[in-house]
């Protein structure tokens, strides 16, 4: 059976950057559990971490990501890059599935095992099944409308729990201030 599970959502904007995720997990077609927590605080709460794929995974790069930052602590991206780096070689790591978004004060980061960082240039950020729908939401009220960084991921996780069957809307959101 392959797992599905979640959408998260990150948001830079009006100074501050929040990233978000649903609970749900799902197995095959069942929902296996409604409320997992897929962000977590790194690096004394300077760095948030969202993951999508499956858990054992993610927890795996969570764990080699915080050494990496441990490494090089002021340098998020150095850090990213070099856990890319180490998940496209190790012969271990590189059959992992899932995906991090890494947001600071500084910088939003697509983190993948294919060695890919990316930085998106409006700081707009989704991923997992919802991803997509997510960010087109988040899009349009960045737009139109006047809500804060943590009410647009707000919405636009509900929005994409609204579409994605993968996805609940039962969200973890976190928040830090930009330095820029």
């Amino acid at each position: 059976m392959k797992s599905h599970s979640t959408t998260i959502l990150t948001v830079r904007h009006r100074g501050t950057v929040a990233i978000g995720g649903d609970g749900q997990v799902t197995l095959g077609t069942a929902v296996m559990k409604g409320d997992a927590n897929k962000i977590r605080r790194l690096l004394d709460g300077k760095v948030l971490t969202g993951f999508a794929g499956a858990s054992a995974d993610a927890f795996a790069l969570l764990e080699r990501f915080e050494a990496k930052l441990k490494d090089y602590p002021s340098n998020v991206p150095r850090a990213a890059t070099e856990l890319a780096k180490e998940w496209r070689t190790d012969r271990v790591l590189r059959r992992l599935e899932a995906l991090m978004a890494v947001v600071d004060a500084r910088y939003t980061l697509l983190v993948t095992g294919n060695g890919d960082v990316i930085q998106p240039t409006d700081g707009v950020l989704g991923i997992g099944s919802g991803g997509s729908y997510a960010v087109a939401a988040a899009r349009a009220l960045i737009a139109h409308s006047e809500l804060s960084a943590a009410q647009i991921v707000r919405q636009s996780l509900e929005i994409a729990a609204g579409i994605d069957i993968y996805t609940n809307t039962n969200i973890t959101l976190e928040e830090l201030p930009c330095e820029t």
